[in-house]
């Protein structure tokens, strides 16, 4: 039992240890008030985030191969690994795909209301991966 909680504690702190100064890029556009919530959310759970704010927005998402079905207001790109944060996606989910590095990329298509940057999370909020398979409930 007490290897068990140790294990879980080691998981726990690394899981902690992926938000802890991982370097986001997030894009956005230069007249959306919603994206600055999620970058200080993003700050605030420990990344290093650079907003850089482009009116091609398009462009952006096109090129970095987000479906625009599940397309957002902003996107950011995670540096080490190039994984891609389409939306409003909570930390908890950042790290959850920090843990996958076979993800492509996780998003919050539109713009939920129950998303940071947006409101508050209520439990409900569903992020999904690049294939619009469910990914994380927050």
């Amino acid at each position: 039992m007490k290897l068990w909680l140790a294990s879980a504690a080691l998981m726990a702190a690394s899981s902690f240890a992926h938000a802890s100064g991982a370097a986001i890029t997030v894009y956005q556009d230069p007249n959306c008030g919603c994206c600055n919530g999620w970058v200080e959310h993003m700050r605030e759970s420990g990344f290093d985030v650079t907003a850089i704010k482009t009116a091609d927005m398009a462009s952006v998402k096109q090129k970095l191969g987000v479906p625009s079905q599940l397309g957002s207001c902003h996107t950011g790109v995670v540096e080490a690994t190039g994984q891609i944060i389409e939306g409003h996606v909570p930390a908890s989910a950042v790290n959850k795909l920090l843990a996958d590095s076979s993800m492509k990329g996780v998003s919050a298509p539109g713009m939920p209301l129950n998303a940071p940057g947006m409101g508050e999370l209520n439990g409900n909020l569903i992020t999904v991966d690049f294939t619009g398979k469910p990914f994380s409930r927050d």
